[in-house]
């Protein structure tokens, strides 16, 4: 799995580390083409960054899961390093499809204007009305798109953090509703913006500011 590491300014390793998935057609390096590196250091924040390229083979291809918790978080849990695990667009789904895959092994998701799932499912969740009272049914072992939707309606108070950005003019600003409708207000932030990285690297630096600053 190719990737690119960001480390913090302390030539010590950081307490936390974040690793960020890119969405369809975007690449690792497009995250310091955005300055995200640079808004850490600007900072000076004790935290470590990885940009990872998503290598798919075919769609619903899940070998990519695989590879980040052998290459990636494993090792850094070996090390006592708290680890979050971040995307944007698609590569918000391959987050929370791996926080649902192997519970228990990252300390929080960070998603900026994430993928999650087609409009039929989240039309059907809006009707519903609402995660709540929305029924996942019984899911086919490579219906990745419902089965985030069970592991969302599934997090209780007491569950690992997780962080919501989004534009108000997304296009997936319908789906990100149903989601920030089920998360506490200072988990979720909504800024004037579409589904670009002008208005994701906003968001990085609101989340710094809130979270690290």
């Amino acid at each position: 799995m190719r990737s690119i590491s960001a480390p913090a300014h302390s030539t010590e390793a950081a307490p936390t580390r974040m690793v960020w998935l890119p969405g369809a057609y975007h690449a690792a390096q497009d995250f310091l083409s955005a300055g995200f590196a640079e808004a850490v250091n600007t900072r000076r924040l004790d935290l470590d960054l990885i940009f990872v390229d998503l290598e798919m083979a075919h769609v619903g291809d899940r070998s990519p899961l695989q590879h980040l918790r052998s290459d990636l978080v494993s090792p850094a849990r070996a090390a006592g390093v708290s680890i979050w695990l971040c995307g944007i667009s698609l590569g918000g789904l391959f987050a929370l499809d791996y926080a649902d895959t192997y519970p228990g092994e990252i300390d929080g998701i960070c998603l900026f204007a994430p993928y999650l799932g087609n409009r039929i499912l989240t039309d059907e969740i809006a009707r519903a009305p609402g995660l709540a009272a929305w029924q996942p049914g019984i899911l086919a072992e490579t219906d990745e798109e419902r089965r985030i939707w069970r592991h969302l309606k599934a997090r209780r108070a007491d569950s690992r953090p997780l962080y919501l950005g989004f534009g108000q003019e997304d296009r997936f600003s319908a789906a990100h509703e149903l989601l920030a409708a089920t998360l506490p207000g200072d988990a979720v932030d909504v800024i004037a913006g579409g589904h670009d990285w002008p208005t994701w690297s906003r968001l990085w630096e609101n989340f710094l500011d809130a979270r690290f600053t």
